[in-house]
């Protein structure tokens, strides 16, 4: 009689234990590639819908990878959401891959007003990294928010039109804060070219980068860096900044070889942090880098 009752409450927790999977299961997936994109998407759909972000706080876009059970779940995404415009190299194939077998897929960069790098040595290739103006962001969610409806239903407009109002007050503060700053002294440089939307929006000069070109996997040579650091001089910059997601260690160096004082200072550019660092949000990602470009250009 033990054993038959064993056998049958095994059963019964083997049948509720299918029956929380398969409700777990059943919800849409939504598979975001960058975790700036994973952090916007998560804030549109709410809590009925699954989001499986590919890229790890603090890693790489234009380099990471992920594992085949990841390219696996991309494969069967209801909906994948990519940045796009090159900037997700090392997960290109994936997503050609993914979207060969007919899995619906929203670029992001296809909602945007694209710019062409400003630097020559970037060959004049189409800038990824959109989301330094938040205008920018708010066409991505306007163009996203009704093909995740098709998947988290009409909670999903509203969520979007929350979300949609706090990227409004967050362009507000940023337009304000940057109007701040001397036009003289609105000088960026950092170590890969990434600020070309926000210079543009906001009215700064680009006086160049450490490492060339519009991706972290290419190399600065010696000429570069000695033509950027007389650049620096010339143009009198007082901070330099590094991003977060890449070594600074050139930056640094290159802070020493100017003829003048000058400060490095991180910023989160291309990457979210975890949730006890300073950007584990694109809001809070935008809100500091704001207040230390600020603070770093400011007399």
């Amino acid at each position: 009689m033990r054993k038959l009752l064993a056998l049958a409450v095994t059963g019964v927790l083997l049948m509720l234990a299918g029956c929380v999977g398969s409700t777990a299961s059943d919800r849409p997936l939504v598979v975001v590639t960058t975790n700036i994109l994973g952090d916007v998407v998560s804030h549109l759909v709410g809590d009925d819908v699954e989001v499986l972000t590919l890229m790890r706080p603090g890693a790489d876009p234009h380099s990471f990878e992920i594992s085949a059970a990841e390219a696996a779940r991309l494969r069967s995404a209801d909906v994948l959401v990519a940045n796009g415009l090159g900037l997700e190299e090392g997960l290109q194939k994936h997503l050609d891959a993914a979207a060969a077998e007919g899995v619906r897929t929203f670029v992001a960069g296809d909602a945007v007003t694209v710019l062409p790098y400003t630097s020559s040595d970037a060959g004049g290739a189409d800038d990824p990294h959109f989301w330094t103006d938040p205008a920018q962001m708010i066409a991505v969610v306007d163009a996203l928010t009704p093909v995740l409806e098709e998947v988290g239903g009409s909670a999903v407009a509203e969520h979007a039109a929350s979300y949609r109002a706090e990227l409004e007050v967050l362009d507000t503060e940023m337009t304000a804060a940057f109007a701040a700053i001397p036009a003289e002294r609105r000088a960026l440089v950092t170590n890969h070219h990434v600020f070309g939307y926000l210079a543009d929006r906001f009215g700064f000069r680009l006086i160049g980068a450490v490492i060339p070109g519009g991706t972290t996997l290419a190399a600065p040579s010696a000429s570069d860096l000695a033509d950027l650091v007389a650049a620096i001089d010339e143009a009198g910059v007082p901070t330099i900044f590094a991003e977060s997601s890449s070594p600074d260690r050139l930056v640094r160096a290159l802070a020493d070889e100017a003829d003048r004082d000058v400060e490095v200072t991180e910023l989160f550019t291309e990457s979210l942090t975890d949730a006890a660092g300073d950007a584990p949000d694109y809001l809070t990602m935008m809100r500091v880098n704001t207040e230390r470009i600020v603070r770093g250009l400011s007399p």
